[in-house]
This record gives structure tokens, sequence and C-alpha cells, in this order.
């Protein structure tokens, strides 16, 4: 928004707050089920929105990536529970408008 493209942006640092978050509390549901889930990789992207009235919206999408070693059912519950517990997920529920992807598919 006219920051002239220097430094970090609040919208990059929402990002990898949220992606380290995300990366976080799903580990520790596959550790609690005692998966595998290997080598985890968020992949994040914000979007600023106008939403009227000069006013502007965050929109986010979360794309993770799992080994190929956990079957998709498995991959898309633990994404799914991550989501329910993540705090940032939490904080943001209803207030912003989530895309899940699993592998490059929508969940």
């Amino acid at each position: 928004m006219d920051g002239g493209g220097r430094g970090t942006n609040p919208e990059e640092l929402f990002a990898v707050g949220y992606a380290a978050c995300f990366e976080s509390a799903l580990a520790a549901i596959a550790r609690r089920r005692h998966v595998d889930a290997g080598e985890i990789t968020i992949d994040f992207a914000v979007s600023l929105l106008p939403a009227g009235d000069r006013a502007f919206v965050l929109a986010v999408t979360l794309y993770v990536s799992l080994p190929s070693a956990v079957d998709s059912e498995t991959a898309a519950q633990l994404v799914r529970d991550a989501h329910r517990v993540c705090p940032y997920s939490i904080a943001t529920r209803g207030n912003i408008d989530v895309t899940l992807l699993i592998r490059g598919e929508p969940l």
C-alpha cells in the first residue's frame, strides 16, 4: 500500500507467523497420532483486499506439503485438525477467508 517496495510489510509478517504456527500445530498433531509427518512444508499467501469504505480485509491460503509416505486421507485429517487447534487459525476464524491446499488440492 504505497510502501515503495522496501522492507517487510505487515501482511508478510502475518504470513510468516501463521505458517510457523500452523506447521507446529500440524507436527504436534502428527506426533500425537504416531504419524511420521517428516518434512512438513507450509507456503502461505496473504491477500489484502478492498472491502469498501476505504477498508481492507485479509484472505489467506496455506499450501501444505507432507511427505508422499503420508496418504491423502491421513494428510487431510492432519491438516483439518491442525487448523482446528492452531492459535492463528482460532484467532482468525470467522474473520478471514482461509483456504487450505494439500499437495496443491483444496481440502
